[in-house]
């Protein structure tokens, strides 16, 4: 397996892709993250990894627009849990809550245009089985 992208953070607050050369913007690393790209996002100057924090950015800024994911209750719900003996095993909770729920789709949904792999989570083919075609989005 080759190599994470490597996106650059300036202090400036500017998001530098090293594989495209090119500044990009939090639109930028959703498209990243849609299209199953792996990256990870350093500080330019201290080589912090800064990749969590960026999608954590990106996940406030969806939730600012639109029709939110993520409920205040849930939200309270996964504060608690920070400092507890527990917090460790609500990570895999959701993880593997969130595998079971789009295998669930998956299995649903088939034969319809939009789907993903459970072994693949954020992969999705837009298929048009009539024209035989498949795209990923």
């Amino acid at each position: 397996m080759s190599e994470p992208r490597t996106i650059k953070k300036y202090p400036n607050r500017r998001l530098y892709d090293t594989a495209d050369s090119r500044y990009i913007t939090l639109e930028d690393i959703k498209r990243l993250v849609r299209e199953g790209v792996e990256f990870r996002v350093m500080d330019a100057r201290s080589e912090e990894d800064l990749t969590r924090n960026i999608l954590l950015q990106v996940i406030s800024d969806q939730e600012e627009r639109g029709e939110p994911i993520l409920s205040a209750e849930l939200l309270q719900q996964i504060i608690r849990f920070y400092g507890d003996t527990m917090q460790g095993l609500i990570t895999n909770y959701l993880e593997n809550s969130l595998r079971a729920f789009v295998e669930r789709m998956t299995r649903i949904n088939k034969g319809r245009a939009l789907y993903t792999r459970p072994d693949h989570l954020g992969e999705y083919l837009l298929v048009d089985y009539i024209g035989k075609k498949r795209k990923k989005v």
